[in-house]
């Protein structure tokens, strides 16, 4: 009788579990017919369990195939929004058919976008979020802008409306889907993504609830102002340019006059703007030109980079590269410098913009650009598009949003003391308040959104985790806006390549304006025996 039973009770639970995956796929497919002001959904499907199949890997990308194969099942909606006559904002939201936490994830771009990101769409959505991704109105590499020649509504598609009109879309899918609103909403993203954090807590403080903002583009004019002038010192005088086997050299001078001002020699520079290293103590012998060494017009460009522009008053236009961030994969090598001249990333951008965005010629020769015209002609024609700098966040404050900044302290692309900044601007026109619904956490040794000498996973964007506060900034995010616990320390962790599991260096993340502090003895590679002190 209890065996029959049982079976009785299995056999239910089966059909009961068989009736909610059918009535979700009959709900889904029937989102295609949902009506939504200004989109369109080209698709709604239910994809089983392990059966996703991603679009090619663009650009070279890695194979991750096998992450999808380990999906749940899940509501698949394409949809495109069409806010003016020229947009085209592709997008997705992934929907749990079941365990939906009552979430919503918004995900940010990088570069120029152009990309929907699966692989966060599918790491939100399998931790029970309800996901949601764009390509910010155009298709193509994050490091093409020749789609904005000529559309300056996709401009502006990208500088904010997109990720508007994505959230809009996701809302009403996820209340068609559910039959309710997400309970919480929000925004995750990291360099252009940053960008746009921070434009939603600005332009669309409705949005979200709690905003993750890493490394943001968000002084965009400036920053790409600064990429065109960098490039030109690096190449205009061909002597200029600093080739890749130099970087190593660069590097180990920077490190031997700075790397034990914090207390410790383990290769990172906890606070950089301590370093004063001065490139001319790299100097090569006359006649002398080797790896180990700079020669006259070298060292100069490498003072310009580290000083940053500054017009012709001495007004500084953005803050320069800080020492410590030039060598390893994503380094200078990568960012500033590139394999050969006019080749590295920030030059790919500062061409792109110009050309594209601004003088609208695509063939524009880079040489011809002055800092002074280039930066009033950038923000004459995208400044109220592209910036997001402006520091009275009082409305998304009334709402009750919270926003986490994190940059690492050796970024090679966008100078980490350019959020410092942003943070400070923010506290002056808020107020002590602002402790109230803001944080900054400055991440030392790690560069452009992760990577580095240093601990670079903390739940952050591209590494989002949803539990664990004290080892996730996203998770600490989570926590201050459902339980109202305000962040505080946030252990970051360095894990090899080959062991993702064990972290071969834990290190305190301290909310700025603190830093970490070694005590004096112990491991220096245990976040234990270091405490957060008062930066100087």
């Amino acid at each position: 009788m209890k065996l029959h039973l049982n079976y009785r009770l299995v056999l239910a639970s089966f059909f009961l579990a068989a009736s909610a995956v059918a009535v979700s796929q009959d709900s889904c497919e029937k989102l295609a017919g949902a009506k939504i002001p200004g989109a369109t959904i080209s698709l709604a499907q239910t994809v089983a369990a392990g059966a996703f199949v991603s679009p090619p890997a663009p650009f070279g990308g890695l194979d991750v195939s096998a992450f999808y194969k380990g999906l749940p099942a899940f509501c698949r909606v394409v949809a495109v929004a069409k806010p003016t006559a020229d947009s085209d904002i592709k997008l997705e939201i992934w929907l749990p058919v079941a365990g939906w936490n009552g979430r919503l994830q918004g995900l940010g771009n990088g570069g120029f976008a152009g990309l929907i990101d699966y692989v966060q769409l599918g790491v939100a959505m399998s931790k029970g979020y309800a996901g949601t991704a764009t390509d910010a109105g155009h298709t193509g590499s994050p490091i093409d802008a020749a789609w904005a020649l000529g559309h300056p509504e996709k401009v502006i598609d990208f500088g904010h409306r997109g990720i508007h009109e994505m959230t809009r879309v996701a809302k009403e899918a996820v209340h068609a889907f559910y039959g309710k609103s997400p309970q919480h909403s929000y925004f995750a993203g990291c360099s252009d993504g940053g960008r746009e954090a921070l434009m939603e807590a600005q332009r669309y403080p409705a949005d979200y609830d709690g905003i993750l903002a890493g490394a943001p583009a968000n002084y965009w004019t400036a920053l790409l102002s600064t990429a065109a002038w960098d490039t030109q010192a690096l190449t205009l005088d061909a002597a200029s340019f600093i080739p890749p086997a130099k970087i190593p050299a660069i590097s180990a001078a920077v490190l031997a006059a700075c790397d034990e001002l914090d207390g410790v020699r383990d290769g990172i520079l906890n606070d950089p703007r301590q370093c004063h290293f001065d490139p001319a103590t790299l100097l090569c012998k006359a006649g002398e030109d080797t790896d180990k060494c700079l020669i006259a017009p070298q060292a100069a460009a490498l003072k310009k980079i580290y000083a940053g522009p500054h017009d012709q008053s001495g007004k500084e236009i953005l803050p320069g590269y800080l020492p410590g961030a030039e060598d390893g994969q994503g380094g200078w090598g990568l960012w500033v410098t590139g394999p050969a001249p006019v080749k590295s990333l920030l030059a790919f951008f500062a061409i792109g913009y110009f050309s594209n965005m601004i003088y609208e010629k695509s063939d524009w020769n880079y040489k011809t650009f002055t800092l002074e015209a280039g930066m009033k002609s950038a923000e004459e024609k995208t400044a109220s598009a592209l910036n997001a700098t402006n520091p009275d966040l009082r409305a998304f404050e009334a709402r009750g949003g919270k926003l986490i900044l994190y940059h690492g302290w050796e970024d090679p692309a966008i100078p980490a003391i350019n959020t410092v900044n942003y943070y400070q601007s923010v506290l002056a026109t808020m107020g002590p308040r602002a402790d109230q619904f803001l944080r900054l956490y400055m991440v030392p040794g790690m560069q452009h959104c992760d990577n580095g000498p240093g601990p670079d996973s903390f739940g952050q964007v591209g590494k989002l985790t949803f539990d664990d506060p004290q080892h996730s900034a996203n998770a600490a995010l989570e926590q201050w806006v459902e339980k109202g616990t305000a962040p505080s320390t946030i252990i970051a962790s360095k894990y090899s390549a080959r062991d993702e599991h064990h972290a071969t260096m834990t290190r305190p993340l301290c909310a700025y304006p603190q830093a970490a502090k070694y005590k004096g003895s112990g491991d220096i590679n245990d976040a234990a025996n270091f405490v957060c002190e008062a930066g100087k």
